[in-house]
């Protein structure tokens, strides 16, 4: 069997292993292991297997995925979440479709010191679906918004999804984090301009919540001082280059439990269970890396990814179609596949072809990124859907699903945004030195 053959074997058993629910890293790892010992030997393939483990727990720059997953940790249960939205509730609430507009505004505040879609979601869904179906906001609104907002949670720094393609392209993760700040607000901005159309159109989707006076305004944004300050911390040090993405996660992760303490709202059992929580998370992206290395380099020894690289340059098809054609393969697998697991799969397949089309990789990341967006509110398999679903499960999966098209198709629309306009995400990059 030739290389190429044994490869696409490879990548069709990774899909069942996945369909079948095989935890991502196992599979890949297994996969990659197995292949690699076929086209070379089992000796080479233990001590690549070896060796990749060893590098990714030993890595330095790896060590910013779990500082990060720990400042989220840390700020939930810190309380900054419900802050922020009893923050946007005062402003917002009392407008036609006030509540859903102040969850996005919220989504958005807390995705800038989590990075994770799932826990964005989660977190903003506990405190934002009891009080918008309180004030009788339609089903389908009020789940879908705190689906589609979630997904904020992976474009605005910190990002995992950013940290994990900038370790695997080699490109520095704090032009990507910047990257993502201006496509991260356009995508807020959009996502509430969808609420108000959907809300000018039928009134009775969201309804005016209780009116708050300026005095209450005013005094509500000490909420949301908290998040600014970690924010300006973290990502300002990286931007102006105080620190490296390692220390801003550890200094955003001790500056969250600071604020916790002086707050007097954490206990060491909340401390303890944060630590515990963000230490799971982090091992499990970190062995997702690993699997994802040793598939790699599976990949490498087929040539799949040099041999569609020459095939797509030898097509001589304009740069925007190939652009379109990738972002369909990601939007379509994001149907069957966890968007973490596509994205770590496909790029040692994809990213060749990128290189030979003189893409710049930073627009690409939030390119990659916005579909991965994409992927975690698509059914079947659309993680923020399942979050919420777990938060109400009296809310039909059917009625998630219809509740998240419209900012599905905000998506669509920012993503086309930055594929006709890539200096939206490059222009805050390109005033970086390093």
């Amino acid at each position: 069997m030739s290389p190429e053959f044994v490869g696409f074997i490879g990548i069709g058993s990774l899909l069942v292993l996945f369909l079948i629910g095989m935890p991502v890293a196992f599979a890949m790892t297994l996969v990659g292991l197995l292949g690699f010992a076929l086209l070379s030997d089992i000796e080479s393939a233990q001590a690549i297997l070896a060796q990749d483990i060893f590098e990714t727990f030993s890595s330095y720059p790896l060590s910013v995925i779990p500082m990060f997953i720990l400042m989220g940790a840390f700020a939930f249960a810190s309380g900054i979440s419900n802050r922020l939205y009893t923050t946007s509730y005062k402003w917002m609430g009392s407008f036609q479709g006030g509540l859903t507009i102040a969850t996005v505004m919220a989504c958005s505040g807390f995705a800038a010191i989590c990075g994770s879609t799932a826990a964005t979601a989660a977190t903003m869904g506990r405190i934002a679906l009891p009080e918008m179906r309180k004030y009788g906001y339609d089903d389908k609104l009020a789940t879908g918004t705190v689906a589609g907002a979630g997904t904020l949670g992976i474009l605005i720094p910190p990002s995992t999804i950013l940290i994990i393609y900038g370790i695997l392209t080699e490109q520095s993760i704090g032009k990507l984090f910047v990257a993502g700040i201006i496509p991260g607000l356009l995508l807020t901005l959009s996502f509430v301009i969808t609420v108000i159309v959907l809300c000018m159109r039928n009134p009775e989707l969201g309804p005016p919540g209780p009116a708050t006076s300026w005095n209450e305004k005013f005094r509500s944004l000490s909420g949301i001082y908290e998040t600014i300050l970690l924010f300006i911390l973290t990502i300002g040090g990286l931007f102006s280059g105080w620190f490296s993405p390692t220390q801003a996660g550890a200094i955003g992760a001790a500056g969250a439990l600071l604020i916790g303490l002086i707050r007097r709202q954490l206990t060491i059992k909340q401390i303890y269970d944060a630590g515990r929580e963000g230490l799971l998370t982090g091992c499990m992206v970190l062995f997702i890396i690993t699997g994802a290395t040793v598939f790699g380099h599976f990949m490498v020894i087929t040539n799949i990814p040099f041999t569609l690289a020459d095939w797509v340059g030898e097509l001589m098809i304009p740069p925007t179609i190939a652009i379109g054609i990738f972002i369909m393969i990601y939007f379509v697998g994001g149907f069957f596949m966890d968007s973490m697991a596509l994205i770590l799969v496909t790029l040692p397949i994809f990213y060749p072809v990128i290189q030979r089309f003189d893409f710049d990789p930073i627009w690409f990341g939030v390119i990659v990124v916005l579909v991965a967006e994409m992927g975690v509110i698509t059914p079947p398999v659309g993680v923020n859907v399942f979050v919420i679903k777990g938060i109400a499960p009296d809310i039909p999966l059917e009625t998630i699903f219809k509740g998240i098209l419209p900012f599905l198709f905000s998506l669509f629309i920012v993503t086309g945004l930055i594929v006709l306009f890539p200096q939206i995400a490059t222009f805050l990059p390109g005033l970086i030195s390093y």
